[in-house]
């Protein structure tokens, strides 16, 4: 194996035994190959001085040719030697480009950009932890779903029920009115809502105001307010106050009122109770609902009408039993 040191006899022609080239004759005769025999033979004739003169010549330019050609040749093994001494499995590195202070910002910004990727994929991670564990199990959904259909079920099968319950002879009247909406009381369905829920409602003690009270909720002119606050007195009194804020005007009782209504532009006011106010409001959304559809303002197939309607009745029938919010 090449070491890569210089030959002992380096700059020096190897000797001859130590180069194999073949051996051809240079001379111009091509007949026949030269021999020391055949020199000793022609050197015992007439022209033995010349022709031992040449074949030393002979000799000599042999031995030149020699000599470079093993030059050439130790010269191409030592530079093939010095481009192959490089250790297996090793590869020369480029230069580096750049001045020392570029080289070293290049290598903390990939040291950054790595620290955010890292930061970037333990973030994602988390995520997507976080995401799983919010997710429910696969039991769990099934639960949520078979839930959610025995509710839709129950819900479909309460509508069907309540179809099932509608009065026939009711929800024609309603239908009927529906097509050409009007607050004429004459109409069979409001007829039917006036007799059986307006009129019993509105009906109070003093018969001269509830008939005041009755046409300004028709004519939707009646307006209630609250009273200011202030402590009522607690006081017997023998006869019946109007004006008082502790007797209602419409029932005649001794009653804590914090309302008052006022019919029309009339600057006169009456202080009524709670239980009076709360079978007035019921009334009133009544009669709010209904003129909303005869505006076209409510936007809804018959059957919802019909039982916000029909709601609307319990209310007034609920009030005129006594029935009505603390708050009232």
């Amino acid at each position: 194996m090449w070491s890569g040191q210089p030959h002992p006899d380096e700059g020096h022609p190897p000797p001859l035994e130590a180069v194999p080239v073949p051996w051809k004759s240079v001379g111009p005769c091509k007949s026949h190959r030269e021999s020391p025999r055949g020199l000793a033979e022609t050197s015992g004739g007439e022209e033995g001085p010349a022709a031992a003169q040449l074949d030393v010549l002979r000799l000599r330019s042999s031995s030149m040719e020699i000599r470079e050609k093993g030059s050439e040749f130790l010269k191409e093994e030592l530079h093939k030697a010095q481009k192959a001494w490089v250790p297996v499995g090793l590869t020369a590195p480029p230069p580096p480009r750049g001045t020392p202070q570029e080289l070293k910002l290049k290598d903390e910004e990939c040291e950054r950009l790595s620290k955010v990727r890292e930061q970037l994929e333990r973030e994602l991670e988390e995520l997507t932890a976080s995401l799983f564990e919010s997710l429910p199990s696969p039991q769990e959904a099934h639960k949520m779903v078979r839930e959610a259909n025995m509710k839709q079920a129950a819900s479909e099968k309460q509508l069907k029920e309540a179809r099932g319950k509608v009065d026939t002879t009711l929800f024609a009247e309603f239908q009927a009115w529906r097509e050409s909406p009007t607050l004429d009381k004459t109409c069979p369905f409001l007829e039917r809502v006036y007799r059986e829920d307006v009129g019993p409602c509105l009906d109070f003690t003093m018969r001269e105001l509830s008939a005041l009270v009755r046409a300004a909720v028709e004519d939707n002119t009646l307006t209630i307010e609250p009273v200011a606050s202030q402590s009522l007195p607690t006081v017997k009194v023998a006869t019946v106050e109007f004006g008082s804020t502790n007797t209602c005007a419409l029932s005649g009782l001794a009653r804590a009122c914090r309302h008052r209504i006022r019919l029309g532009d009339s600057e006169s006011h009456y202080y009524i109770s709670p239980s009076s106010r709360a079978r007035i409001t019921a009334v009133c959304n009544f009669f709010t609902y209904i003129r909303y559809i005869q505006q076209g303002l409510v936007r809804q197939e018959a059957e919802p009408m019909f039982w916000e309607i029909t709601r609307l009745r319990k209310e007034m029938s609920l009030a005129k039993l006594g029935f009505f919010p603390q708050e009232a």
